[in-house]
């Protein structure tokens, strides 16, 4: 049986799948069963920060997995204590504590028990358990995930859901406002949505979550599991948005450690202390083979001055776009290379199951592979270390594709 066979046979089915099977890659580059090579801006869905099989994974895995790949967190970590100490000082630059996981959805459950330990051991009971957070948003697949999710299509056939989350319209202010109470714990919301569609936070809305949490004293909680780790062109994906504001927990995942399972949250030293021993934890979070290619994937982005090349590759890209005249693409939106193409349904209308799916399965067959965002966007999330020849290549294929769907 070949590939597609096995995993029908053997897989569960709970993915939809694209008809492809990937063995090797190097840099945006990968290569499918029959040789075919694609140039990749989707990155594993903004997983693989530094493109496939960069040499500095390579070097971490060969060197740290020759040395101790786990010991458990009952002992301390080096790798662990200095990839903490790079986030705490490098990347969000405020003073805290770091906890270490597997995944994003994992990093947002800690975040909601979190904020819901905090205020108990602050008022000595659960009253105040409540978390908003926004329609069209994306947490993660768990129960908590999915409760915590604005989109009633991942919550169907799951109740009954983890109480407490409330849901309101991204970039409401005013629907902010209303929706905090008494009861209210956190506020948690991506700075710029991903699989909603791209759509970034305004300075209004973080400004308006800070003067919340002033007037309530409510957590402020950022999901950068997608956003985060450079890819907006800022270590951090809500100084893209604001300067000013100042969290008490981030989420990340995904590009964190380029390929590499790893989930984190960084907790403000305000709450820090509600997750005291014995309140979570996790098997493998923060393994001395885990946190040393994480390392290795920050080291490279530092070394390279990676993110301060994005504002202008983003240009390129946006300088590029609005040259273009096709009736398919209405517009473009996001944040350093992390960009949807708005559809224009209209040009799709026979398109199945979606537009943006269908785009999306056109790009590929030329060798360019894009990842849709709900029916109506789709993704480009290339490798942090893209150059500027492949992104022109990529802007090359998807005219050619607009090119031929125009006639």
């Amino acid at each position: 049986m070949n590939t597609f066979e096995l995993t029908e046979k053997y897989v569960l089915g709970n993915y939809g799948r694209f008809p492809i099977s990937f063995t090797k890659g190097e840099g945006c580059w990968i290569e499918d069963e029959d040789g075919k090579r694609y140039l990749d801006f989707g990155s594993g869905i903004a997983v693989c920060s530094l493109g496939h099989a960069p040499e500095c994974i390579q070097k971490a895995l060969r060197e740290q997995s020759a040395e101790l790949i786990h010991c458990s967190n009952l002992y301390h970590i080096p790798q662990q204590a200095e990839l903490a100490e790079f986030i705490v000082e490098k990347i969000v630059k405020l003073p805290g504590k770091v906890f270490f996981g597997n995944s994003g959805a994992e990093a947002n459950d800690g975040a909601v028990k979190l904020a819901r330990k905090f205020f108990y051991d602050r008022d000595g009971n659960n009253d105040r358990f409540e978390v908003i957070t926004c329609r069209d948003s994306f947490h993660g697949r768990t129960l908590g995930g999915i409760a915590a999710t604005g989109q009633d299509k991942v919550k169907i056939g799951f109740d009954p859901l983890l109480p407490g989350f409330h849901h309101v319209p991204f970039n409401d202010c005013e629907a902010l406002r209303s929706a905090v109470t008494e009861n209210t714990a956190a506020i948690l919301f991506e700075p710029i949505q991903g699989e909603g569609g791209i759509n970034i936070a305004t300075p209004e809305f973080l400004q308006t979550a800070a003067e919340l949490r002033q007037e309530f004293g409510v957590l402020i909680m950022f999901d950068e599991v997608q956003c985060g780790f450079g890819r907006t062109g800022d270590w951090c994906g809500w100084r893209s948005i604001s300067e000013g504001i100042e969290p008490d927990v981030v989420t990340w995942a995904k590009g964190m450690a380029g390929g590499f399972p790893m989930g984190a949250i960084w907790i403000s030293d305000r709450c820090a202390g509600a997750l005291g021993p014995g309140t979570h934890g996790s098997t493998f979070g923060g393994t001395p083979l885990g946190s040393a290619v994480a390392l290795s994937v920050v080291r490279e982005i530092e070394d390279q001055k990676l993110i301060e090349k994005i504002p202008a590759l983003e240009t390129k890209i946006r300088d590029r776009v609005s040259q273009w005249n096709f009736d398919q693409i209405s517009g473009i939106r996001g944040q350093g290379l992390m960009l949807g193409f708005t559809l224009n349904q209209k040009a799709f209308e026979n398109a199945e199951p979606s537009a943006s799916n269908f785009l999306v399965k056109e790009l590929m067959k030329e060798g360019l592979l894009t990842v849709p965002a709900g029916p109506g966007v789709v993704r480009w999330l290339p490798p942090l270390n893209v150059s500027e020849m492949e992104i022109e290549k990529a802007l090359e294929l998807t005219e050619t594709v607009l090119t031929r769907l125009s006639s």
